[in-house]
């Protein structure tokens, strides 16, 4: 790196995670909507049609591994079935929400 260069940004990556399960119903989007935070990620979560949850988080690969294992456990009352992801380009968000 030359000097006065500036320093490249933390890399971040985008993920899709499909939640399928008991997921709605139970506190699951807000309890997400917590713990992306806490993790410091952006984006969003929300109920699909066929009982699933959708999630969109972008942040460092370390905390969005940890959301993705939180996301296979769940709140209390939830049963998680199986979680599945894809990449997404990121798109530089500050916030994360719950969508409805």
């Amino acid at each position: 790196m030359e000097r006065g260069e500036p320093r490249s940004p933390t890399f971040l990556e985008r993920w899709s995670l499909k939640v399928r399960g008991h997921v709605q119903g139970v506190g699951y989007r807000a309890a997400c909507n917590r713990r992306a935070q806490e993790l410091g990620l952006s984006g969003w979560v929300r109920n699909c049609p066929d009982g699933s949850v959708a999630i969109e988080a972008e942040g460092p690969i370390n905390q969005l591994n940890e959301l993705r294992l939180w996301c296979e456990k769940g709140p209390n009352g939830s049963q998680v079935l199986g979680v599945t992801s894809s990449l997404l380009s990121p798109c530089r968000d500050d916030w994360f929400e719950v969508r409805h």
